[in-house]
């Protein structure tokens, strides 16, 4: 199925059974059945999504990963196409399965695996691909599963922007874009991909030197289109849930010291770490087509929500998981 065919397909499942904009409510880790045309389940305390912390139980990676390179990067063959085959690197990764008549009309979270600049202009902890890799990309679609009717891939993609299985997959992650680096043909796939209906999302990399390197691969891919600062009033902050700042998302060392320090940004990059932005690229109609998530660990709210109570609660209750929910509601749905 092409792309703009298996999006129309997708959202309109979603119209007619995803929930409506409401706000939020209350997960639990053993809610794993579909929530069709029920409502958020629960209601919101205090303002805020409510979720049961997931701790040890249900581990449901399957090893096969690859070594670990230091830092939040491991090395993942080949010849491993999902996050499920890879071991959970947290507390371990939900398991949950869809009936067969779903088919492909479920959100997949797809991973874009890219290189680093050959030429050696990278970033010291910049990370790369494979950060938060392979919780994260199980986690949210859990979350999203629970908290909506939408129904998700429980092994999610991992592939390169010239694998010709792309436009089987509207919904792009990219991690740690500091240190991206395309070539000629992945930059002709991802913008055609992008102009044909594609969404997007990059997170996790922060200060002057690492934006600009991402501003300047989006300069090949747009040459004539640039990012600007989404506003608050987008509809992207009012679906689900109401978003009403920008809030920095610490990665889970920084979070659980935040308790005494306040200190949520990572001081190691160059220029502005403190101020989040969340930059866009839109299409001619104005839908968006890229997402940058700057000087913010998202990713990390949804990969380590079970290692600390604190930093669940504070972190991937209160900023990553309701901003991500929101930002497939939104891109699923228009």
């Amino acid at each position: 199925m092409k792309l703009p065919a298996l999006i129309a397909s997708i959202a309109g499942r979603l119209r007619k059974e995803a929930l409506p904009p409401s706000g939020g409510g209350a997960l639990r880790h053993d809610t794993v059945r579909s929530r069709r045309a029920v409502g958020i389940i629960g209601l919101l305390l205090a303002g805020g999504l409510v979720l049961a912390q997931r701790g040890g139980g249900g581990r449901g990676g399957r090893g096969g990963g690859g070594g670990f390179m230091g830092g939040g990067e491991i090395q993942v063959p080949e010849d491993v196409h999902t996050a499920r085959e890879v071991g959970t690197r947290s507390t371990g990764t939900p398991v949950w399965t869809n009936p067969p008549a779903f088919g492909q009309d479920v959100f997949t979270f797809a991973r874009i695996r890219y290189d680093k600049n050959p030429n050696g202009h990278q970033f010291r902890g910049g990370g790369g691909w494979t950060t938060d890799l392979p919780d994260a990309d199980l986690n949210l679609p859990y979350r999203v599963q629970q908290m909506t009717s939408i129904r998700t891939d429980a092994d999610g993609r991992l592939l390169h922007l010239t694998d010709p299985e792309l436009v089987r997959y509207p919904f792009l992650f990219l991690s740690a874009a500091g240190n991206l680096y395309l070539t000629h043909p992945e930059t002709e796939a991802l913008r055609k991909h992008l102009l044909n209906g594609g969404f997007l999302l990059m997170d996790d990399f922060w200060g002057d030197s690492e934006w600009a390197n991402a501003e300047n691969v989006f300069k090949e891919v747009f040459p004539d289109r640039r990012f600007i600062e989404l506003p608050l009033d987008h509809p992207l902050y009012h679906g689900v849930f109401e978003i009403k700042a920008k809030h920095q998302n610490a990665n889970s060392m920084l979070g659980v010291r935040s308790e005494q320090t306040g200190v949520t940004w990572e001081d190691n990059h160059d220029g502005d770490v403190r101020t989040v932005h969340h930059r866009a690229i839109i299409d001619d109609k104005g839908r968006l087509m890229v997402l940058a998530l700057h000087n913010t660990d998202t990713a990390d709210g949804w990969e380590r929500e079970g290692e600390n109570d604190y930093y669940f609660h504070n972190f991937s209750e209160k900023i990553a998981f309701p901003l991500g929910i929101n930002i497939i509601y939104h891109v699923m749905t228009h």
